[in-house]
């Protein structure tokens, strides 16, 4: 699965990934520590933004990987 966020009047940013089998995945500027994701099983996730600021003020997208 994959974490989006798009901020206003921006273009999509990818936050990171998440496999089932692996540890998150973050991009650069992203980390577990602000973006806890968890992941129970291949058809659910939660991405829970921990100690917010109005700079995480996006909208924010999950996407499903069925390769």
């Amino acid at each position: 699965m994959f974490w989006y966020q798009q901020p206003p009047r921006h273009g999509l940013k990818l936050v990171a990934s998440t496999v089932t089998w692996m540890k998150n995945s973050y991009e650069e500027g992203y980390s577990g520590a602000k973006f806890d994701i968890t992941r129970d099983n291949n058809d659910f996730s939660v991405m829970r933004i921990k100690n917010v600021t109005y700079n995480d003020a996006a909208t924010y997208f999950c996407a499903a990987s069925d390769y």
